[in-house]
């Protein structure tokens, strides 16, 4: 039962956290999958002038830094830490502009229930968002050969933590399990008090993770959390009497709201069929595509995936020897699948990374042609070589790389790689 008057406190904090919240889940946006919603507008009306406020208060106020970089495939980017910023703000002067002008208001029940309601949805949309696709094994994949033969030195914490958890598919479907779960249960009313219970221990994980290993994705994993504890903080009285005091806790009543008319009711369950549809379906079936496309790099390789060693390289009629000290010469060439690899080489020509070269290639089986470009829609090929098979196996190439000629001799490397083997034992003799 929701008391009558809320304290001076909780009304306060209702309207930082009212305000925070919205702009933080931005309900409208959920339509942007919807082109012309999304193009005439969600983008002109909110999220374009969005924008502007940031950088304009970046300018004014935070100096984050000059030039704001945009978030993209990281979520810690100037921009980002300069719209956390600008939302805090808002939401701290538009709590108290809202209490000056609403001081007289008792409690805020119904409000509190539509701003539970779209906390609840979109922390389980998150949480299937996220826990599907590491059901399917899609969000981090096993160590490709390439990522095994790069030094575990050379590696960044945060693809470091992506590598041990895709490593153990049990582990990354266990985890996605938790999140999957989580969200069912914060479908159902009667289940939502022990969903965000599990959501908020889930999101801890994730952004704990997520600060000790430099994934950028602090600011958002934090904000989860927050969510799931202003779920659980709607809840403090019934979650103490039951865990700490050892009392009996009252029923939980913030969850439920009458719908008197038969087109609400209706509407609440088509609402909660389209959110299943496109929040679980959609991510199951996008799940399911990604990893065909994974099985399908793999399949009618032309060159056997694993690592061969450059026996020969000879560059523009010399033949160059495999010294350590020669950063230029290929040394191993590794072809990950059908489409990709990388080379051990510092050559600045093809795709740096991880103290590797990295490349996709086109193979034509008629002319028996290789080319190589680099990672991404160059389409100005870096080497152009024709292939063929020795005696012993050995792969043959020759051709042209950018203006020099290049004669390559490729050997299967009989290099094993132990963590490869996926190994388990219920019995260790020792330590290994």
């Amino acid at each position: 039962m929701q008391p009558i008057q809320w304290p001076l406190w909780r009304r306060i904090i209702f309207r930082f956290f009212f305000i925070y919240i919205a702009l933080l889940i931005s309900p409208w946006n959920w339509l942007d999958s919807i082109p012309w919603i999304s193009k005439y507008i969600t983008t002109p009306i909110y999220n374009d002038p969005f924008d502007w406020l940031v950088r304009k208060s970046n300018a004014l106020f935070f100096h984050i830094k000059d030039e704001l970089v945009p978030v993209a495939g990281s979520g810690d980017t100037s921009w980002g830490w300069a719209a956390l910023c600008f939302t805090l703000s808002l939401a701290f002067i538009g709590m108290i502009i809202w209490s000056i002008f609403d001081r007289h208001r008792k409690q805020y029940v119904k409000l509190n229930f539509w701003l539970i309601l779209f906390t609840r949805y979109y922390v389980a949309l998150v949480c299937f968002s996220y826990g599907i696709i590491k059901i399917f094994g899609v969000q981090m994949v096993f160590p490709s050969y390439s990522q095994l033969a790069t030094p575990l030195g050379d590696f960044l914490p945060m693809r470091f933590s992506w590598l041990f958890i895709g490593y153990s598919t049990p582990y990354q479907f266990f985890s996605g399990l938790m999140e999957v779960v989580a969200g069912l249960l914060l479908l159902y009313r009667r289940t939502a008090t022990l969903g965000s219970l599990i959501a908020t221990g889930v999101f801890i994980h994730v952004a704990i993770l997520n600060l000790s290993y430099d994934i950028p994705v602090k600011i958002y994993s934090i904000q989860m959390v927050v969510l799931c504890l202003f779920l659980l903080a709607n809840e403090m009285n019934r979650i103490l009497c039951f865990f700490i005091f050892n009392k009996p806790a009252n029923v939980c009543s913030i969850y439920h709201q009458t719908y008197p008319k038969r087109w609400m009711k209706i509407s609440r369950v088509v609402l909660k069929l389209a959110f299943i549809y496109f929040a679980v379906w959609m991510v199951i079936d996008e799940s399911i595509t990604r990893r065909n496309q994974m099985k399908s790099a793999k399949e009618g390789m032309v060159f056997k995936e694993g690592s061969y060693d450059v026996v020969d390289y000879v560059l523009n009629g010399d033949t160059v020897p495999p010294l350590l000290t020669d950063t230029l010469r290929w040394q191993n060439v590794i072809f990950d699948s059908k489409r990709s690899g990388s080379i051990a080489t510092k050559d600045t020509a093809l795709w740096q990374w991880y103290s590797r070269g990295y490349f996709r290639y086109k193979v034509d089986t008629t002319q028996k042609t290789l080319q190589i470009f680099r990672p991404g829609k160059d389409t100005l090929y870096i080497a152009d070589l024709h292939y063929s098979y020795g005696n012993d196996g050995a792969l043959l190439f020759n051709g042209r790389k950018g203006k020099d000629s290049l004669v390559l001799t490729l050997r299967r490397s009989t290099h094993n790689f132990p963590l490869a083997e996926k190994q388990f034992n219920w019995m260790t003799e020792q330590i290994r």
